[in-house]
């Protein structure tokens, strides 16, 4: 098939993805009532339609953290992105300079800091957990800044991991040994593209920057043991002092969905926020990010740059958000299903769909700028 949406890049993704990879993707935690909320609450944010505007002239660039930035997206952080193709996270990355948009490495990436530093040779954004080891958090920093990253995206919605169900079923996570070696090992028999592509000449199958205190113990089992024994349930906003006394670029908290919270990152030098439930895969049954983001927004939009994901499958839904005061809009979903279906290629090629699609939503609501989109363009928000 070919693909002319993000939805078809879905379905070339399930298509192409061994199943305990996809369901990986496009999965949430527990029943899944945010995940649905995410894309649900966005859908229904109506765009109010004006004619008889000149809008000759589309201009879909934002300034964001002192760099002008081709789209208002960037390609936010995703874990294990690089078993979606070979060596996932560089070709991600590579489609994201070309197109003049951020890419996000995450801490959980399959690729490390130096090899996407290599494969792309420009500044790319970081994503840091809240780690217990405090001298291994602080060289992934020192690494952030030896290879160029130009954003620390940190993330603060993770002490600890959800339950997602999808990878119980699928056999990612619970199956441990050679039984769940073999069950996935068979699921992608089915897919002999993948097999061939990542599954044999994708190597090294590792966390490339978690690899080091991993200690060669590189199986899906140690990605999840290192997740439940390394993340920090005890961290508090004084750890965010930490965090910004040792990065002095620009630093963005992801998974922000209270006002009070957006308070107090601002009073404590953030440069930014993501509002964001982690794409509905930790805490069900919290609000959607469209639902939370008006009001994160009012509260703190003139202080810090307010971005937002979760939920995203379109240009219109770029528009969406930043009609409802997102500065920028982080994709997920989006890119991972791009890049299982279509690589490099496929990851460009789904951005020049979010272009093409934002640029119809600016010069129908009658906005010819990106970035002066507000609330006059929105008409109804059908929202809890």
């Amino acid at each position: 098939m070919r693909a002319v949406s993000v939805s078809d890049y879905r379905e070339l993704a399930r298509r192409r993805l061994p199943r305990f990879l996809f369901e990986y993707i496009d999965g949430g935690s527990y029943a899944e009532q945010t995940l649905r909320r995410n894309v649900d609450d966005l859908r229904s944010v109506s765009l109010r339609q004006r004619v008889m505007r000149d809008v000759s002239n589309i201009d879909v660039s934002v300034e964001l953290f002192g760099a002008r930035w081709n789209l208002p997206v960037a390609l936010g952080p995703i874990g294990l992105a690089g078993m979606n193709a070979r060596r996932g996270e560089v070709q991600a990355a590579r489609a994201a300079h070309a197109a003049g948009v951020p890419f996000t490495l995450s801490t959980v990436g399959a690729c490390s800091l130096r090899e996407v530093h290599a494969g792309v040779q420009n500044p790319f954004w970081f994503q840091l957990y809240m780690i217990r080891d405090r001298a291994f958090m602080s060289d992934l920093l020192d690494q952030a800044e030896e290879f160029g990253c130009s954003a620390l995206v940190f993330t603060v919605d993770m002490p600890v991991p959800g339950s997602r169900y999808r990878d119980y079923h699928s056999g990612l996570a619970g199956a441990s040994g050679l039984f769940g070696a073999a069950r996935r090992f068979a699921q992608a028999l089915t897919r002999p593209h993948w097999a061939w592509d990542v599954g044999l000449l994708g190597g090294p199958h590792s966390l490339g920057t978690v690899a080091p205190v991993l200690k060669g113990n590189t199986g899906l089992e140690d990605f999840f043991a290192w997740m439940r024994n390394n993340f920090d349930p005890s961290v508090t906003w004084d750890d965010l002092a930490w965090v910004r006394e040792r990065w002095r670029g620009p630093l963005i908290l992801k998974g922000v969905l209270d006002p009070g919270d957006a308070e107090r990152a601002a009073q404590l030098g953030a440069d930014g926020i993501v509002v964001s439930n982690h794409g509905g895969r930790q805490l069900d049954g919290v609000s959607s990010a469209v639902h939370a983001l008006p009001r994160i927004a009012d509260a703190v939009g003139e202080r810090l740059t307010v971005l937002a994901d979760g939920g995203v499958r379109s240009g219109l839904d770029v528009a969406r958000m930043l009609a409802l005061g997102a500065k920028g809009v982080l994709l997920g979903r989006a890119w991972a299903y791009a890049l299982a279906g279509g690589g490099q290629a496929g990851v460009a090629h789904m951005l020049s769909i979010v272009e093409a699609e934002l640029r119809v939503a600016l010069a129908l609501t009658g906005v010819p700028r990106a970035d002066a989109l507000n609330r006059d363009a929105v008409e109804i928000v059908n929202t809890p």
